[in-house]
């Protein structure tokens, strides 16, 4: 299919084959009709990502900080390439646009295939022949609304939750500053909701047109003149409220709507301008100033956009998905005419020409359509699920390992599939991500023979001997399973599964289909781990204390959702690996305790082992990310041995003296776990780490929860029965 691109390194723009991004049940596959160009918002992210790096970094001095904080723990150069992967990527353009239901998920039952439908969102509702949709980000188009008009809906939805913060009344008088899309639509529903409406631009054409569809006064700026006449509009008392829906860098918008208000009126922030809100004014005048926040509630909350978890009617009357429905229902009566605002139309083919024609500022323009193909033909190729690449193309060499990749997040293109591609004999086979863009992108910059959108691609294959899964957590188990049924060697990311159940399914798989399984359990091979562990070989028990500086997660992370396992099955597993390594013996019983019982972020784990050793985790989320991320104390035998975040070794032994190592950057054993990984099939020997060791770590993550919630000690051979017996 045809997808819209921007490189986020160069800020070039393009039209790319991709493939067409995978049905998952909390939402619909929709094949495009007609999608908005929202030129105020994509000219804008247009115009940074042409801007130099230097340029890129003052617009963000928030990723700055974050940047130089993970120099500081773990070098310039794993900095400076985990930055540089991060810009060279793909970003999806677009987030309104209307088409027809071709697939239907299993929890979005409310659509049926062949509707048609308005989408709205960021990364979902792009300027693409085919697109995923979540289901509270759909709304089904109301009869006699055309495709055009429908896709006008999230931009028209932002207007009309600026109307709603606004909270006016039949009568009151209301100022529109900025007549560009989102300004034009103000103004209309304005006036439907029985406002009277005073609308100002700089641009004649634009104030012409809010003049032809609603506004009673529309005005071109024109400093005190222009004030003068909105006062007497509001007679003399001032607007009951002024929406800015302008685009500019200039603060002159805020400034102004302090002297066009009335006594206590608002003030709504709807576009994106300067906001050094002038004290006296506001205070004098005792304005409220809001920043409405896109379409309504439920934006940028992903249990509500993602997961479909709705907030009830009787507390939250206007969502987003609500506030779509309002917009077209205006629209359908022809309260609301968006068609009004059209001044292009433009295939998706040429979508190129079309940005060209907004960065040109050549000829005016105002709604820029982008229209997609509904022939036959083009919507079979459209969804064609993958997509070779040519100049790969050609066939395996015999002694080569093919490997592919499930998965083409951030993690698999800036860590597994860069040392990949280093590895002799090692092919790049496939790669698979449920956002075709993705794997497109991946496939294209690591030689990948082709990319897809499926993962019965990749399985299929016979050319693939191997895949590595990098999908969310939750995903792991039962595609460890297919891709075992499949005759593949796995190294999945940690964790192996996020429940019992699913590593039950996991040991009865291997018990009819033996492959190579590997976890991404990378810090065991990491070569200051490696040393560490050769000082304490034969010392006896071991006394091993480990502390994570984990850090918080931004509101709304993946992680966080319950449904993926939480932070220790996903993250402290790692550790509790480690402690494996470095005793070389099976765990005994698990203790822990956290600080709180309701969001498991932190805890305080201690291990025992059958060779007597004692391993402790403090697993900590609340620490400054200043703070160095890990440190592994080791006591035996005479001798301390501490590892600070893979990057310096110290060892301390009262009767010899050790150099202390540290490393230029740090390493975590990534590329050398892959290069182990690889090794074992090409030599057909087992796995580098063995089962049973992977499901040891796994239960005792597992235990580690349990022993939370009851406050005891948890046996792991009990676990360990549970899993090989089968359940009642």
């Amino acid at each position: 299919m045809k997808q819209m691109l921007q490189n986020l390194k160069t800020g070039i723009i393009s039209v790319e084959d991709v493939p067409p991004p995978m049905l998952r049940d909390e939402g619909i596959v929709v094949r495009t009709h007609k999608s908005l160009i929202s030129a105020g918002t994509e000219r804008m992210m247009l115009s940074l990502g042409k801007k130099s790096l230097l340029g890129k970094a003052k617009e963000r001095p928030d990723l700055v900080k974050k940047v130089l904080e993970k120099m500081k723990r773990e070098g310039f150069w794993a900095t400076f390439q985990t930055v540089r992967d991060k810009l060279d990527s793909e970003m999806p353009m677009g987030y309104s646009n209307c088409g027809e239901v071709i697939a239907v998920g299993a929890r979005a039952r409310r659509f049926e295939v062949g509707g048609l439908v308005a989408c709205a969102g960021a990364g979902y509702a792009n300027h693409a022949e085919i697109n995923y949709i979540p289901r509270l980000l759909a709304v089904p188009v109301p009869a006699g609304v055309s495709t055009e008009a429908a896709a006008y809906s999230t931009v028209g939805t932002i207007a009309l939750q600026g109307v709603r913060l606004a909270d006016l009344r039949v009568g009151e008088a209301v100022v529109v500053s900025g007549l560009g899309l989102i300004g034009q639509l103000t103004v209309q529903i304005l006036k439907a909701s029985g406002c009277r409406v005073a609308a100002l631009d700089v641009s004649e054409d634009r104030v012409k047109l809010a003049d032809e569809n609603g506004a009673e006064l529309a005005l071109k700026l024109e400093g005190e003149r222009t004030e003068k006449q909105v006062l007497d509009f509001t007679r003399g008392r001032g607007a009951d409220a002024i929406l800015i829906t302008a685009a500019t860098s200039s603060n002159e918008p805020v400034e102004q709507a302090a002297r066009l208000a009335r006594d206590r009126a608002k003030v709504i922030m709807v576009g994106v301008t300067g906001m050094d809100i002038p004290r006296t004014p506001y205070f004098k005048k005792e304005l409220t100033f809001i920043v409405s926040r896109s379409y309504g509630p439920g934006r940028y909350d992903n249990d509500y956009e993602e997961h479909g978890h709705d907030y009830p009617v009787g507390h939250v009357r206007w969502t987003e998905n609500r506030n779509i429905e309002a917009f077209l229902d205006m629209v359908a009566s022809g309260a609301v005419r968006p068609e009004v605002c059209t001044t292009h139309r433009f295939a998706i083919d040429d979508a190129v020409e079309a940005f060209e024609l907004i960065l040109g500022n050549q000829e005016p323009y105002l709604g820029v359509v982008l229209e997609y193909p509904q022939d036959v033909a083009g919507g079979k190729d459209a969804e064609s699920t993958r997509i070779e690449f040519p100049e790969a193309s050609t066939k395996k060499p015999k002694d080569n390992v093919g490997l592919s990749f499930i998965g083409a997040g951030g993690f698999a293109r800036g860590v597994h599939m860069p040392n990949a591609a280093k590895l002799n004999k090692v092919s790049i086979r496939g790669i698979v991500d449920a956002s075709g863009m993705a794997s497109k992108s991946a496939g294209a910059k690591f030689g990948a023979a082709f990319c897809a959108s499926i993962e019965s691609e990749v399985l299929d294959d016979p050319e693939t001997d191997a895949v590595v899964i990098v999908t969310p957590h939750s995903q792991h188990a039962d595609g460890v399973c297919r891709a075992l049924e499949a005759g593949k060697a796995v190294l999945v990311e940690k964790p192996l599964s996020i429940n019992i159940d699913g590593l039950r399914k996991i040991h009865k798989t291997l018990q009819s289909h033996p492959h190579n399984l590997l976890i991404g359990f990378n810090r065991r091979f990491a070569p200051l781990a490696v040393e560490l562990k050769k000082h304490f070989t034969g010392r006896g028990a071991l006394n091993v204390q480990y502390r994570c500086n984990a850090g918080s997660l931004p509101a709304g992370h993946w992680i966080s959702d319950p449904s993926e396992g939480g932070r220790i099955i996903g993250e402290a597993c790692h550790f509790l690996d480690f402690f494996t390594f470095l005793t070389g013996a099976p765990p005994v019983t698990v203790f822990a305790a956290a600080p709180s019982l309701e969001t498991i972020d932190d805890a305080a784990i201690t291990v025992s082992y059958e060779d007597g050793s004692v391993c402790q985790l403090v697993y900590s989320s609340t620490g400054p990310s200043s703070y160095s991320k890990e440190r592994v104390e080791v006591f035996a035998g005479g001798m301390a041995g501490v590892l600070t975040d893979f990057r310096t070794l110290e060892i301390h032994s009262d009767t010899q003296r050790i150099k202390p190592r540290k490393l230029m950057q740090a390493d975590k054993g990534h590329s050398q776990e892959l290069a182990a990984f690889v090794d074992a099939i090409q030599r057909g020997v087992s796995s580098p780490i063995s089962t049973e060791s992977l499901f040891d770590t796994t239960l005792v993550s597992f235990a580690v929860l349990e022993s939370i919630q009851r406050g005891v000690p948890i046996s792991i051979a009990q676990m360990r029965e549970s899993v090989i017996s089968e359940p009642e």
